[in-house]
């Protein structure tokens, strides 16, 4: 190496060596503590960051003066005294170099959490609050935004990005939380206080997401499952080959879509579309003459459009789609978004539309599930105040039909990975309290969310040390379509967990019952739910007495003749119901049996009563996914939260809940016939079923998104193996497929197919309990059976043996059945007497029902045995798998 290299090579170290030493040095600052910063008042403040080691640190602020020095890992701190709320206040900190914090305000700091409800901006509903918009100006309310981001390794004491204050005003609004600034509107208007908002939600987080490794622990899947992705390959594995999976699919679909391919192109405003079958507008495509079906379907509407509505700007509004939509008009695209919850608000550039004929055309593109256009939305095109319906006859063609598109892993959904990335760092600041609005995505499982949204609230006091502040949250509002005669209702479980969280002190629920729409899980109206959670913050918070912060809330019941008194706190003013007649009440006797009832208000108690139930024992309250008869109120305008006065956990303490005997109905191999002739009916009469699921088998696979639907009505999943493996080496069985012959499996082979069938259906429908069918009855491998190593996986396993067996003989693991096959509906109906007389168990099995199987019972025999147990539910249990494994085991223990 020649001398000028050498010097070279020199004065680059040295440079390298200055520029680090520099580095180093520099003081730094926590992202949150930034220009325009809101900071709590009324109580001691640590500031701090991060230096040099031993590096002397300075501070200024509002003519004081302090000094400290990093420590050897070049952490450094201040203790700043309480500050009386007002501002704006400037700090600057001084090392080797200088930073100064300009604008800060010393007010009320809330964390705004949890999912999408609460992470929705002022933007998505702004057409709905324009004059709270344009009155939003307002320096002393405030909001920072935490960067949606996971980490599944350690807590982080800061955040990565940087983050910007913004002050309330028409430009910046937009991107506030909508709850969160109407709960800010509603508290500055109050007290005058400056009030900041964190938010720090993410749409589709469960509750597990928010809770620190140690609160996991108490929880051993979910806290496993975060051990499991402390593996950085393991999620780079997970991402690549969803990425393949989706890029392969939209491959695949574009290139078969002929609406894309032909050489005139179906959203060509020259398309001649008049061959075109017609469909009505809003709607779902499965649901009218396509049926269904996934893919790329097509739609074309041509309008008249006066000179008058010409030369304009234009707002396109396309309702909600599912899935992902390319929005054209006369050719041009004025849209597109990928998935299916925003709302279709397409801003038309004034030279697009034309005097005349003008062609709409939309391709919407549908991964899975039922495909089309969501009702009771917007479509309509407007230009200043003048709009054109657009709702009514579409032309429609289909550009090609997909299998459906197997759903991402949402890896920032795992346990753990929000509380370390997004929660974590903001421990280390003073608050005023939390709001959560979160439970959307947990109502597959009501009984953890209550075991797990109470660890949660301990758990973030624990790691704030700040003591018992309060935490605000939100009941799950109404949602989903309406039933005459409801089902069992998880939306409803879920808010009763929420509602028996209050019992945790310093916390307040805002009821929004009321609130919800039946076809938005996103719905519009935060504006009230910001000023009911800022009652509760108005009484819990801020300590005003005799506020009025909730609506009524059971207490007790008691029974008075032949009805039932229901009593209620938070009363306020008195309770009324909102219309003529007090609605939304249920009633039933000791068989559980719920009718409407005959409610009135007497004395601020409502007093329930049926003429056919003479012994009223239970009462259940807007107990649906959208009870929107409910009406019971206090004068305030709050409304009653929804409840039930009994526990089935304490009712699983009695065999069969009480009933003479139990019946389960049990459908095996995952067949056409059990979505089209068994679900129906089940659905029809509110009764619930086990269905045994091959997950491998076409009739699962081709109908993926119906399964997925039948489970959200209530009826169990059940695992019955991916590949439906039977013993090939026994007498009669040369039908064994060779590649799923028992005989050559492994024991490991067989767990491992089991779990990975429980782990497929579990991203199905999101349960995490559930009961095996053993296939073909086959219960071991040769001299070894494979169900001990798997009763951490399932609740319980149904055999093909035959019988009916009393609670106290049942081996949860080896149940006993009735195979059927050609039987009437007499003989069913007497198997079922059977087992009232021996006040026992009774599984079905069936296989086809009015065919699909060469085991098959016809349509007539099995509408009778579905209709005998409806008609004689009161001393008959007729449940699903898991419920019925549960009530044996709690008696069984408790014996």
């Amino acid at each position: 190496m020649d001398s000028k290299s050498i010097l070279k090579m020199s004065v680059a170290i040295v440079v390298l060596f200055v520029c680090s030493s520099s580095l180093m040095a520099q003081i730094r600052l926590p992202k949150l503590l930034n220009d325009g910063v809101v900071l709590q008042r009324d109580t001691e403040l640590r500031l701090f960051g991060w230096a040099s080691a031993g590096e002397t640190v300075h501070l200024q602020f509002n003519n004081q003066n302090f000094r400290t020095v990093s420590n050897e890992v070049g952490e450094w701190e201040f203790y700043l005294a309480p500050q009386k709320a007002g501002g704006p206040y400037q700090m600057t900190f001084k090392g080797s170099n200088t930073i100064e914090v300009n604008n800060i305000l010393f007010g009320d700091l809330w964390i705004c959490s949890g999912q999408s409800n609460m992470e929705i901006s002022m933007e998505r509903v702004k057409e709905k609050y324009p004059k709270a918009i344009a009155a939003s100006k307002n320096a002393f309310i405030r909001q920072v935004e935490v960067v949606d981001a996971y980490d599944f390794h350690q807590p982080q004491t800061d955040f990565d990005a940087p983050m910007q204050w913004l002050e309330a005003s028409p430009e910046t609004i937009y991107k506030f939380s909508a709850v969160g600034y109407f709960f800010a509107k509603e508290l500055y208007e109050t007290y005058q206080v400056p009030i900041g908002l964190v938010n720090a939600a993410l749409g589709g987080a469960r509750v597990s997401c928010f809770l620190s490794e140690e609160a996991l622990k108490e929880f051993p899947k979910d806290y496993q499952e975060a051990q499991e992705f402390k593996n950085d390959s393991l999620i780079e594995a997970i991402t690549q080959a969803d990425q393949k999976r989706e890029r392969s699919w939209y491959g695949e679909l574009n290139a078969n879509d002929l609406g894309m391919n032909e050489r005139t192109k179906w959203y060509d405003i020259q398309y001649d579309d008049s061959t075109w079958d017609q469909m009505m507008l809003p709607g779902f495509w499965a649901d009218q003459s396509l049926g269904f079906v996934n893919g790329a379907v097509w739609f074309r509407k041509t309008i008249d459009l006066p000179k008058s509505m010409v030369g304009k700007p234009a707002k396109l509004m396309m309702g909600r789609m599912v899935d992902q939509d390319f929005t054209y008009i006369n050719g041009q695209q004025v849209g597109s978004i990928s998935y299916q919850y925003p709302p279709r608000r397409y801003e038309v550039a004034p030279n697009i539309l034309k005097a005349g004929k003008n062609v709409i055309t939309v391709r919407v593109v549908n991964q899975s599930g039922k495909g089309g256009f969501f009702y009771d939305k917007p479509y309509y095109l407007a230009v200043g105040k003048d709009t054109i319906d657009l709702k009514g006859t579409w032309n429609y063609r289909l550009g090609t039909s997909m299998s459906p598109l197997a759903s991402r892993t949402f890896i920032r959904w795992k346990p753990l990975g929000l509380y370390n990335k997004m929660i974590a760092p903001l421990t280390q600041f003073k608050i005023k309290g939390v709001l959560f609005y979160q439970g959307e995505s947990n109502t597959f499982d009501p009984q953890l969310y209550a075991k797990q949204f109470p660890a949660l609230i301990k758990d973030w006091r624990t790691q704030w040390n700040q003591g018992d502040f309060p935490f605000l949250y939100v009941q799950l509002p109404n949602y989903m379509q309406q039933f005459n005669r409801e089902k069992e209702s998880q939306w409803a479980q879920l808010r009763e967990a929420q509602l028996k969280t209050l019992y945790i002190p310093n916390t307040g629920m805002a009821v929004a019952i009321d609130a919800g729409e039946w076809n938005d899980i996103h719905p519009l109206n935060k504006e009230v739910v910001g000023k009911r959670l800022a009652l509760q913050a108005r009484s819990l918070a801020y300590g005003e007495q005799n506020l009025v912060a909730s609506g009524p809330l059971f207490t007790s019941s008691t029974k008075n003749n032949n009805a039932l008194q229901v009593n209620f706190n938070h009363v306020g003013g008195g309770l009324i119901a909102y219309g003529k007649t007090l609605r939304g009440f249920e009633i039933a006797g000791a068989d559980l049996q719920f009718v409407k009832a005959n409610a009135k208000i007497e004395n601020n108690t409502v007093v329930l009563s049926h003429p056919d139930i003479s012994n009223p024992q239970y009462v259940r309250y807007a107990w649906g996914n959208n009870p929107v008869e409910a009406n019971l109120y206090n004068k305030e305008g709050l409304p009653a939260s929804p409840f039930r006065n009994y526990d089935p956990e304490t009712l699983n303490k009695e065999p069969w809940q009480g009933k003479q005997c139990a019946v389960v109905l049990t459908y095996d191999d995952a067949l056409d016939v059990h979505l089209d002739n068994v679900a129906p009916l089940l659905d029809e009469l509110g009764m619930k079923a086990t269905f045994y699921i091959t997950a491998g088998a076409n009739g699962f696979t081709s109908r993926t998104a119906e399964w997925q639907t039948l489970a959200t009505h209530g009826h169990e999943l059940g695992n019955h193996t991916l590949y439906h493996p039977c013993l090939g080496n026994l007498p009669g069985r040369e039908w064994v497929n060779p590649n799923y012959d028992l005989s050559t499996y492994s024991i490991d082979k067989m767990v491992e197919e089991i779990r990975l069938t429980n782990a497929f259906l579990g991203v199905l429908d999101h349960q995490t309990e559930r009961t095996f069918a053993f296939t073909c009855g086959d219960m071991s491998i040769g001299d070894r059976t494979f169900m001990d190593l798997l009763k951490e996986d399932l609740a319980g396993a149904r055999t093909v043996n035959k019988g009916i067996e009393t609670i106290e003989a049942i081996d949860p693991y080896a149940i006993k059945c009735f195979g059927v096959n050609g039987e009437s509906g007499e003989a069913l109906i007497a198997e079922v007497e059977k087992a009232m007389e021996s006040k026992g168990l009774l599984v079905f099995l069936f296989h086809g029902v009015g065919g699909g199987h060469s085991l098959n019972v016809s349509l007539e025999a099995h509408e009778a045995l579905v209709r005998y147990l409806k008609a004689h539910e009161g001393v008959i249990w007729t449940d699903t798998m898991l419920e019925v494994i549960k009530n044996i085991k709690a008696n069984q223990a408790h014996k």
